[in-house]
C-alpha cells in the first residue's frame, strides 16, 4: 500500500521518532556542508490552493538539497481550477511525479486526492490538520529540552488545524497537552476523541480548558497561533472579542516553568495573539521552528521515497 501523511494519526510513535532522528541527521549534514542527495531524480508535485511562505519554500528547498525537483502548481496552473475532478487530477499527477504535497482548504479534498493517488500524498495544510508543522515543532522541542516524553505543552487560542495536529502529535509521543480555548472555539470532537485515545495509550494527560492562566501552569512549552486564520477575515471583530484574555504576554509566560519556551507557527500578529516582547524575547524559539520545517520535511520525503 502507498503510505500517505494526511494527519499525525497516520504515524506510529516509532515512525515519528525515526523521522525526527533522520531530520537531526540531515540538519547536521547541512551544518557541515555535506551533500545528501538521497532523492536524486525524484520529483515532488506541490499543489497550492492557499498561499504559503514556509510550506512552499521549505518543501522546494528540501527537494533541491536532496537532489530532486519540485514543481509548484497553483490552482490557476491546474485544470482542477477549471472543473477537473480531484480524482482525475490525482490519477494524472501519479503518472508524472513521485509524490504529491497538497495545501488545500478542505481536509476531505486531500483524503479524496490520496484515495486516487498511486504515489504518496503529504498534507501541507488543510482546515483540520497540519502534520508537517507538528513534526517541525516536535524536533524543535526535542532540541531545546533534550527529550519529549513527560513534557507539558500548553496551547493558548483557537482550536484550529495547528492545535489539532499538535495535540495528536504530543499525545502520540507521550507528552502532556493542555489547551485553553474560548467556548465555541475548541478542537473538533472527533479529533479530541483521537487525542484522548492516544493519551490513554501513552499514559499522558490531556486537558481542555477555557482559562489560559490555568492551562499554562508549569508548562515546558507555551504555544499560540493567529486569532484570525486565512479565510476568516470577515470574523475579525467577532474573534478579537471572543479571544480577549488569550494573548500570550510576559505575565502569562511567567506562569510556565522557569525555562519555558514560546512557540508560534507563524505568521504572527504582534499585539493580537502575542506581544512583541514575548515573540522577540529570549524564550522564543519561533525561528528554530521555521527552520526545522525544512529538516523534518526532508526526513519525511526520504522516508516515503528513498
Amino acid at each position: 500500500m502507498v503510505k500517505h501523511l494526511l494527519s499525525m494519526q497516520d504515524l506510529a510513535p516509532k515512525e515519528i521518532e525515526a523521522i525526527l532522528n533522520k531530520a537531526a541527521e540531515l540538519k547536521e549534514k547541512v551544518r557541515k556542508g555535506e551533500p545528501h542527495e538521497l532523492l536524486h531524480g525524484k520529483t515532488l508535485g506541490m499543489l497550492f490552493a492557499k498561499p504559503s511562505t514556509r510550506t512552499r519554500v521549505s518543501f522546494e528547498t528540501a527537494m533541491t538539497q536532496l537532489g530532486g525537483h519540485a514543481i509548484y502548481l497553483g490552482m490557476s496552473d491546474l485544470q482542477l481550477g477549471r472543473g477537473e475532478t480531484i480524482a482525475d487530477t490525482a490519477r494524472t499527477l501519479s503518472r508524472y511525479v513521485d509524490a504529491i504535497m497538497a495545501r488545500l482548504f478542505k481536509h476531505d479534498d486531500i483524503i479524496e486526492l490520496a484515495s486516487h493517488s498511486s504515489v504518496p500524498v503529504i498534507n501541507g495544510l488543510t482546515d483540520l490538520h497540519h502534520p508537517c508543522q507538528t513534526l517541525g515543532d516536535l524536533l524543535t522541542i526535542r532540541e531545546h529540552k533534550g527529550k519529549l516524553k513527560g513534557l507539558k505543552v500548553a496551547w493558548v487560542g483557537d482550536g484550529n488545524n495547528v492545535c489539532n495536529s499538535l495535540m495528536l502529535g504530543c499525545t502520540l509521543v507521550g507528552m502532556n497537552f493542555s489547551a485553553a480555548c474560548p467556548k465555541g472555539y475548541e478542537p473538533p470532537a472527533e479529533i479530541l476523541e483521537q487525542a484522548r485515545a492516544n493519551a490513554k495509550e501513552s499514559g499522558t494527560k490531556l486537558e481542555l480548558l477555557n482559562a489560559p492562566k490555568q492551562a499554562v501552569v508549569n508548562a515546558d512549552v507555551i504555544y499560540t497561533d493567529v486569532l484570525i486564520s486565512m479565510g476568516m477575515e470577515r470574523e475579525r471583530e467577532q474573534r478579537l472579542k471572543a479571544f480577549r484574555g488569550y494573548q500570550v504576554d510576559s505575565k502569562l509566560l511567567g506562569r510556565g516553568k522557569s525555562d519555558v519556551i514560546f512557540m508560534h507557527c507563524l505568521p504572527a500578529h504582534r499585539g493580537e495573539e502575542v506581544t512583541a516582547e514575548v515573540i522577540d524575547g529570549p524564550r522564543s524559539v519561533v525561528w528554530d521552528q521555521a527552520e526545522n520545517r525544512l529538516h523534518v520535511q526532508k526526513a519525511l520525503l526520504v522516508s516515503l521515497l528513498a
